[in-house]
């Protein structure tokens, strides 16, 4: 069931939601490895002023509608990308701030989403199908969506924050991982070169390109390094809904479909060092790599232009 991001990912709503969040494969093995990253306690939710607006699915118990086309703005709906995609960058920006060893995951999700409602945004991924913070922390072996807990970052750890906020009926969604302390090099140059696998994966956008060669990109990349590629989790199309399409698959594939003018989309490639198949801890969101190996990402929202593509969410 790993594997099902094949080419009906970006025709089925139902296929977009199982590649955005694949919940097959549960993690029963932490018991018998204590080495792995193991969940703490988590608070409760934080609250968001009465008077910010908030996401239609917010207090829903109700899968959230998901956009069957592409998410495609006129100029006042590119301005408030824009603004939508400013904020999320500096939010990131000083999130990683924050990142130092004996800080709890916790703790940077309260500052976050304190300086969200700050803003008059709201924190995108609260309450979203029932997520209970303001941020995803993906700590070492975590792919992706950890959820803010009470485990400390220790000196060489590796996390990747996940910020999206939703601002005047439109989301900005970036993420980035981020170096804790002294980290050693295997962790470094994976960090690296997944930064580098979405920088190119971004150089080649602009309208009438084909979105298969995103996957194309990272993936030659990658294999020049002999990094995985995570397939069970995509990119997507995000504007007025926080998940649209297309499914923006980050491996090689013969997907049909192009980049359009004014549309706006994620790129978010996950590399790891050994496998790419994940396990879902029994929080039902924590994808962490079977094997225990590192993972990294880095995210951003585009925006398709005419002369090629302009990154919303970068300071």
């Amino acid at each position: 069931g790993h594997r099902r991001v094949t080419c009906q990912a970006t025709r089925t709503l139902s296929s977009l939601v199982d590649a955005l969040f694949n919940r097959r494969s549960r993690d029963d093995s932490l018991e018998s490895n204590p080495r792995r990253l193991r969940p703490g306690k988590v608070s409760p939710r934080l609250t968001v002023p009465s008077h910010i607006q908030r996401p239609p699915y917010v207090n829903s118990r109700q899968r959230p509608q998901m956009n069957d086309g592409p998410e495609i703005h006129d100029e006042k709906g590119i301005e408030c990308m824009r603004a939508s995609g400013k904020l999320a960058a500096q939010v990131l920006k000083f999130a990683g701030t924050l990142v130092n060893p004996g800080i709890t995951t916790d703790e940077i999700d309260k500052a976050v989403h304190q300086m969200i409602i700050d803003n008059g945004a709201y924190p995108s991924p609260l309450g979203y199908c029932g997520f209970p913070k303001s941020v995803c922390t993906s700590v070492n072996e975590c792919i992706c969506h950890g959820i803010p807990d009470s485990r400390p970052l220790e000196d060489g750890d590796i996390i990747n924050i996940d910020v999206t906020v939703y601002l005047n009926g439109y989301h900005g969604d970036t993420s980035a991982t981020f170096l804790c302390g002294d980290v050693d090099d295997e962790a470094k140059k994976l960090v690296q070169v997944t930064k580098e696998s979405l920088d190119k994966a971004i150089s080649i956008c602009a309208p009438g390109v084909e979105i298969n060669r995103i996957g194309r990109t990272i993936q030659d990349h990658a294999d020049k390094f002999k990094y995985g590629v995570v397939q069970q989790f995509v990119g997507h199309g995000v504007g007025k809904v926080f998940h649209a399409e297309p499914a923006v698959l980050h491996f090689r594939n013969n997907e049909k479909g192009r980049m359009i003018l004014n549309q706006t989309f994620t790129i978010e490639p996950m590399l790891t060092i050994g496998s790419t198949n994940s396990t879902i801890w029994s929080d039902d969101w924590t994808a962490v790599t079977e094997d225990g190996s590192l993972s990294a990402q880095f995210e951003h929202t585009l925006l398709i232009t005419e002369d090629g593509v302009e990154i919303l969410t970068q300071c």
